[in-house]
């Protein structure tokens, strides 16, 4: 059963939820280890017997190489020269499977034991003591964060920005080492299917540096602000409760959903007896807190339908208490972080006319061409044509069959405008659907989902996505000389046609995903563009599979047979024709003793 992904932005939040997702993986981890001790164990067991077992061989032929009769008279007979020459052969023939033999227990002790050991030791070494670190920090921030909440309103104004700033030092030490500890999970993850089943060196080194990548801007504090914007409004926050004998204050996580206005708080600190489900109120009015009315900084009051009194939440840090109150449409003023939006082309009439002379170029000069799109161009030479080309004093105005650009530089050029639109061209509000399809096992139903999805573009997405993909195949036909088969084609164009609204780890996994709705694309093309759907409507989802999947998956790579099972067939092979060679000696050897190996 797997897991759901574990998300950098989850750290920042740090909820129950990703908490608990935490404890599967570490479960998940605990379970590979002792698994792989006992591997490991068992393993060596075997070599060990395996070697006890080769010298005893080798000794015996040993042995039998030095026999000698003892005769009568001046020589041997004939008989007793052939019977001692078959025993030497036979010992030569023992040493030659016994060193054989050898060299295949110590292939399995280099390419099994020794990396199995080595990924024990390094990798799942490695995640426990990011384990630690991140249990360490954890606990030295959510101590700190309960002093400095319980800090008095009263203090003045230099010892709370003191504690303000020394508490921020915290937060961010926890949240890099959760970072750094979700990053390693991903990273064991990966190295188990490298490491130990599957010899997916290149996929893996992509992934792990696209993953290291976003690590790298996750722990950046730009994307800390990026996040108080963009993440749904859900955190931890005290909640005061007035009981009989006084007031006391409950650590809640809270999620609120502004359609319907309402809080959903989940208890953190669950009594051993009973278990307390979730409350929900729904929000009147959100009010600020005067400072001068409580002693407890960073309070806001929230009338509900369901309680007759305001309930008084105390949120994490000012910046947090601003945060819940616009979402709640409080009295605060509202903050934003000043958006820098990057150079975005466009889908307008000059990128038709791009794409166009593209198109036209490479199926000219290099449909062909070894590794078309594939190949990348020259950074400098690729931004000079986009430049020239997008020009707004004079867009359009490049022949692109000059001699200042070649194919390189123009396939670049072209993924690089589509991939700088500012909407993917398949649109972010069908990506969800269109990986549903992709996933689906029934064949039938992946393609007539595509088929209608592709008919819900904006008229001209679907235009430039036709033209574009008629190009596709026109150069996937040439696969025997370029090598770029629809498959290969769909890798490269996948990421650039389509992508989530936002960059996620789960966005990431489901980049095989796009690649399979593009290589539907191309080898379906007839189907898809030449008639729109018969009906407009979605399909019907198809049940659930009950059976195991019979087909391999598409991502399953073609690996050689092991060296070692060929050189078993080697083994006995010979042994076969040498059976012929020593017939007379095997029928004087007793049936099933040591040396009747017929």
């Amino acid at each position: 059963m797997g897991h759901p992904p574990l998300e950098f932005s989850d750290c920042y939040l740090d909820s129950p939820d990703f908490r608990e997702t935490l404890k599967c993986y570490e479960l998940d981890l605990e379970r590979s280890s002792k698994f792989l001790k006992e591997l490991i164990k068992d393993g060596n067991s075997v070599i060990t017997a395996i070697k006890g077992y080769s010298v005893a061989v080798q000794k015996f032929s040993q042995t039998l190489s030095m026999f000698q009769f003892d005769f009568i008279g001046d020589s041997l007979t004939d008989d007793e020269i052939n019977i001692a020459q078959s025993f030497q052969e036979f010992a030569g023939l023992l040493q030659e499977v016994e060193h054989d033999r050898t060299m295949l227990v110590q292939n399995a002790s280099d390419l099994l034991i020794k990396p199995l050991e080595k990924f024990r030791k390094e990798q799942i070494g490695v995640t426990k003591e990011k384990r630690k670190k991140f249990e360490k920090e954890s606990e030295k921030y959510y101590s700190q964060l309960d002093k400095h909440l319980n800090l008095s309103a009263k203090k003045k104004e230099t010892q709370l920005q003191e504690a303000d700033e020394l508490l921020e030092k915290e937060r961010l030490n926890f949240y890099e080492s959760s970072v750094e500890y979700v990053y390693q999970i991903h990273q064991v993850q990966d190295r188990k299917k490298f490491d130990v089943v599957e010899p997916t060196r290149n996929h893996y080194e992509s992934t792990c540096e696209e993953l290291e990548e976003l690590m790298k801007r996750m722990k950046h504090p730009s994307q800390l602000y990026k996040m108080h914007s963009f993440l749904p409004m859900e955190g931890y926050l005290y909640c005061q409760e007035k009981w009989a004998l006084g007031v006391t204050w409950v650590k809640y996580y809270c999620r609120y959903h502004k359609e319907g206005r309402r809080l959903v708080m989940v208890p953190c600190e669950q009594k051993p007896t009973t278990k307390q489900g979730p409350t929900q109120l729904t929000l009147k009015s959100c009010i600020r807190r005067k400072t001068e009315s409580i002693d407890k900084r960073f309070c806001f009051d929230v009338e509900t339908n369901e309680r007759n009194t305001p309930v008084t939440f105390q949120a994490l840090s000012e910046g947090d208490r601003k945060l819940w109150m616009e979402a709640m449409d409080g009295k605060e003023p509202i903050y934003h972080s000043p958006i820098h939006k990057q150079a975005e082309m466009e889908l307008n009439e000059i990128g038709f006319k791009f794409v166009r002379k593209c198109i036209n170029y490479i199926e000219t000069k290099g449909a062909t061409q070894e590794g078309v799109y594939r190949t990348v161009g020259s950074n400098i030479q690729v931004q000079k044509l986009l430049n020239a080309f997008f020009d707004p004093t004079n867009p359009g105005d490049v022949d692109l069959h000059s001699s200042d650009w070649d194919v390189k530089t123009i396939t670049s050029a072209l993924k690089f405008y589509l991939r700088s639109l500012s909407e993917p061209l398949m649109t972010y509000s069908l990506h969800r659907d269109l990986m549903c399809a992709a996933k689906s096992d029934n064949l039938d139903f992946r393609l007539s989902e595509i088929h209608s999805l592709t008919y819900k573009l904006p008229e001209k997405n679907r235009e430039m996505l036709e033209m574009l993909i008629k190009h596709l195949v026109n150069v996937c036909s040439h696969s025997e000389e370029n090598l770029m088969t629809p498959s290969n084609m769909a890798v490269i164009f996948g990421p650039t046609l389509m992508r989530a609204k936002e960059e996620t780890v789960a966005a990431m996994l489901d980049i095989k995903f796009q690649n399979i709705v593009v290589e539907i694309l191309i080898e379906d093309y007839k189907k898809i563009f030449s008639y729109m759907p018969e009906d407009s409507a979605a399909p019907p989802v198809p049940p659930p599979r009950i059976t195991p999947r019979k087909r391999q998956p598409i991502t399953i790579s073609k690996r050689p047979a092991r060296v070692y099972q060929a050189l078993i067939d080697d083994l006995e092979s010979y042994l076969f024709k040498k059976k012929f060679f020593f017939k007379d000696l095997y029928h004087s050897v007793p049936a099933g003793s040591f040396l009747d190996i017929s």
